[in-house]
């Protein structure tokens, strides 16, 4: 395994952040990680990297422990935090001119790196006049550098263009085929687009850890339907399969089923029984955000 999670708990003072987290993922995994603000997921991050020191249980990166073997296993993380630490005022060459000395890599390496990861047009400036999605480019850049076999990357895609979104998105699948890739994100499509399974964290504890398609192949069926005026949930709730019922605006309510049946006509006999019209009414199918919604709630 490329990094093992066994059994982390972490404590700030009385506040516990973590609650025994373990999971263990394999060269060659994207792992989408996901979980609302507050989840842990930073937390889990910085002692994954070695930031953090103080926490109970035992972390393996590339069979290194993080503690005890701190230096081994961090030459193997490349890592871009959410807040990219970059020196403003230095060239895009010389910052990542003096990563490659700090990490005893090749200068070579600088011009390979920036090609890779589309910052030629921009690799003559400072890093104080880029855009902030050229920013984030520079800190993939550093990040990869050292041909690290781990990546672990906080928010990358935050303040890309759609066209800039796409050429990290493929770089990060690209890199992805012979590393491990451990993916933090609040945007649902980039997980869905990159990510081969998620790992799901909801008030310091894991509530998922599966293959996407997995967690998506389900018999819930969420139904929106419009009628042609308010009536009261509790009559709602009296049709068949229904698990739960959302208001979403007067006259229009959300409702999820337990069943692959296709609900409509029953709920089209529903709306008869009672004098109803169905003004609008729409099947979608379970994606990654309800999921989220379902789990951190």
């Amino acid at each position: 395994m490329s990094i093992e999670v066994k059994n982390i708990t972490k404590f700030y003072k009385d506040q516990k952040a973590l609650n025994n987290v373990s999971f263990s993922i394999k060269r060659g995994e994207i792992i989408g990680f996901l979980g609302p603000n507050g989840a842990g997921k930073s937390t889990l991050m910085k002692i994954i990297t070695g930031y953090i020191n103080s926490f109970e249980g035992e972390v393996l990166v590339n069979g290194f422990n993080i503690v005890s073997d701190k230096i081994k296993a961090q030459k193997s993380i490349g890592y871009l935090p959410e807040h990219n630490p970059l020196y403003l005022d230095m060239f895009v060459k010389e910052y990542l001119f003096f990563n490659a000395e700090i990490h005893q890599v090749s200068k070579n390496e600088v011009s390979k790196i920036i090609e890779k990861v589309g910052l030629f047009p921009e690799a003559h400036k400072k890093i104080n006049q880029l855009s902030k999605g050229y920013k984030q480019r520079v800190g993939l850049a550093a990040a990869l550098l050292h041909n690290p076999e781990v990546l672990i990357l906080d928010e990358p895609t935050t303040g890309l263009d759609p066209n800039q979104l796409i050429e990290i998105r493929n770089l990060i699948k690209e890199v992805g085929k012979n590393k491990t890739v451990l993916f933090s994100t609040h945007i649902m499509q980039e997980v869905e687009a990159i990510c081969d399974r998620v790992v799901l964290l909801n008030k310091g504890e894991i509530v998922a850890d599966k293959k996407l398609n997995e967690l998506k192949e389900s018999s819930h069926q969420i139904v929106e339907v419009s009628f042609d005026f308010k009536i009261e949930k509790q009559f709602i709730e009296k049709i068949p399969f229904i698990i739960e019922v959302n208001n979403l605006h007067d006259t229009t309510w959300q409702l999820i089923f337990d069943t692959k049946k296709d609900m409509g006509a029953t709920i089209f006999d529903f709306a008869q029984e009672h004098g109803l019209k169905i003004v609008q009414l729409n099947t979608r199918n379970r994606n990654l955000e309800s999921l989220f919604r379902e789990l951190t709630s």
